[in-house]
This record gives structure tokens, C-alpha cells and sequence, in this order.
């Protein structure tokens, strides 16, 4: 049951949302290790339509040369990097959220074969397209 005073509550609920948006930036962008060097780990959304697969990667600021696509059997792994801006290596940084440095994602792929058929990036997404093999 919630208190009478507003003040409690709003301030329950702020705390919850503050939760929240903790939990979500460290599933997002997840720091970890990868032969010692610190990783970052980019969101993405996997589509099936029929044989084929859509794999979305958010990698704002990358370029196709920084990013490494490998098909395994079960998975598909992108890595690369992203490097900071040179003009920023001397600056004053005030806030710093969007990752930077080497990164990694592994994504589990339905069951089945696959073969990759496109990969482009586009408005900051690397788009990968995959078609099941029969």
C-alpha cells in the first residue's frame, strides 16, 4: 500500500526507474574481457521470416573495415572496434556513455543450418541477412 505523502512514493518510483535504466544500460552495453582487454558488448534484435534470419547490431560510429563477421554451425560472432574520435583524445570529457574500444557479441542461432547472403551497414546498424540451408 502506498504512503499518504507524495513525496514517499514519487520517490519509490524514481528510484525503481533509476533501477531500471541501471539494469538496462549494463544488459546493452555490457563490459567484460576478452584476451585482458576490456569489451563492450552491442545490443541487437534477430528477426526469422521463413529460411531466412535478420540480425540487427547496433554499432553507431563503425565502419565496415572495424567489423569482423564470423558464421560458426550454432552461432554468428561480431567484433571489431570502435575508437574514440582522435579529436577527443585531448579534450576534457564531461560524460562518456557510448562504448567505446574493442567489442564482441556472440548470437545463438535457431536450429538448423545457415549461410550468410548480405551484410551492410545502414543508419548506424550493421544488417546481416542469413538464409537457412535445406
Amino acid at each position: 500500500m502506498r504512503s499518504r505523502d507524495p513525496r514517499s512514493w514519487m520517490w519509490a518510483e524514481a528510484l525503481e526507474l533509476l533501477h531500471d535504466a541501471e539494469r538496462l544500460q549494463h544488459q546493452f552495453f555490457q563490459i567484460g574481457a576478452l584476451h585482458g582487454a576490456p569489451i563492450w558488448e552491442p545490443p541487437v534484435d534477430l528477426y526469422e521470416n521463413g529460411d531466412d534470419l535478420t540480425l540487427l547490431v547496433a554499432l553507431p560510429g563503425v565502419t565496415p573495415r572495424q567489423v569482423e563477421v564470423v558464421l560458426a554451425p550454432s552461432l554468428i560472432i561480431v567484433r571489431g572496434e570502435r575508437p574514440l574520435p582522435a579529436n577527443s583524445r585531448r579534450a576534457a570529457i564531461h560524460r562518456l556513455e557510448i562504448p567505446y574500444g574493442q567489442f564482441e557479441r556472440r548470437i545463438a542461432l535457431p536450429a538448423g543450418q545457415f549461410e550468410l547472403v548480405d551484410q551492410r551497414l545502414e543508419h548506424g546498424c550493421l544488417a546481416l541477412e542469413l538464409r537457412r540451408l535445406t
